[in-house]
């Protein structure tokens, strides 16, 4: 199996754009979402399913797929417009995002949404989940990958330093674990509210293979994800990003974390992505 599209870092580049002005479509027509975490997450998202990820567009259970994970799951909304991008996910469901039973809630669920392996929203709980599908796959002996994205903020949850642990005892050089490092969570900077740094050293004190990239540039994102073998470790890659990217007035705006665009805000973003 192998991924549908294959694009190059530059076509990827051009399908974040999109990405982005559709996220910015859909939250201003909601009234409410995570601006600034879909954002953030969009370059990590786009080059997964337009490079990376093996899946079958046809069969979203298909067994030899890869696994992907948004443990960060308030971050759903990026999540779906890369899937509307992908042709995954039916784009005239943008209206409905957010609403009453609706196809697209506020957070991932699997019994709703094709393409979404499990329901998360709970934060901490998308590492360990995704441990158990590592371990599984190898028990069965089925190639796949599982590929978890945590927000950074959801790092003081202790569950994921449980299963880091896990992950290694176990040797789960399957799983590859993605942090969306743009140093912010709900309310402030993370070290104001709780300090990560030195993130790098305790990820590798827990046994994971550490690499760092810039997590808001496909290109950076492509050479770390094809550069990952199978050596016995399981995979922490520390993306780099900048929350809100790509939209200067939101970029690094502990504010965005909730806040949706206005008219004229939504009018300056899409000059901008232009």
């Amino acid at each position: 199996m192998k991924n549908p599209f294959e694009f190059d870092h530059a076509r990827i580049s051009k399908e974040t754009s999109q990405i982005r002005k559709l996220v910015l479509e859909m939250n201003h027509s909601a009234g409410q979402g995570h601006t600034g975490a879909d954002l953030s997450e969009t370059d990590i998202l786009a080059s997964l399913y337009f490079r990376i990820l093996r899946y079958d567009k046809s069969d979203a259970h298909h067994p030899s797929r890869d696994r992907f994970i948004l443990s960060k799951g308030h971050g759903v909304g990026g999540f779906y417009c890369t899937l509307m991008q992908a042709g995954l996910l039916d784009k005239t469901l943008i209206k409905t995002y957010l609403g009453f039973d609706s196809k697209l809630p506020g957070h991932p669920v699997r019994q709703k949404t094709n393409f979404v392996e499990v329901n998360t929203g709970g934060l901490g709980h998308g590492l360990a989940i995704g441990v158990g599908l590592a371990i599984a796959g190898k028990k069965q002996n089925l190639n796949y990958r599982v590929f978890i994205l945590t927000g950074d903020g959801e790092l003081q949850e202790g569950s994921n330093w449980e299963a880091a642990m896990a992950a290694s005892h176990y040797k789960l050089d399957n799983l590859i674990w993605i942090i969306d490092r743009n140093r912010l969570q709900l309310a402030d900077f993370t070290e104001r509210i709780n300090a990560l740094d030195p993130l790098d050293s305790k990820l590798e004190a827990f046994g994971m293979e550490l690499h760092e990239t810039n997590g808001n540039d496909p290109r950076s994102l492509i050479d770390t994800f094809e550069s990952l073998s199978e050596n016995g470790k399981p995979k922490a890659i520390l993306a780099q990003t900048v929350k809100g990217y790509g939209v200067s007035f939101i970029e690094n705006q502990p504010s965005w974390h909730h806040k949706v665009p206005t008219e004229s805000e939504l009018s300056q973003a899409m000059e901008e992505l232009s």
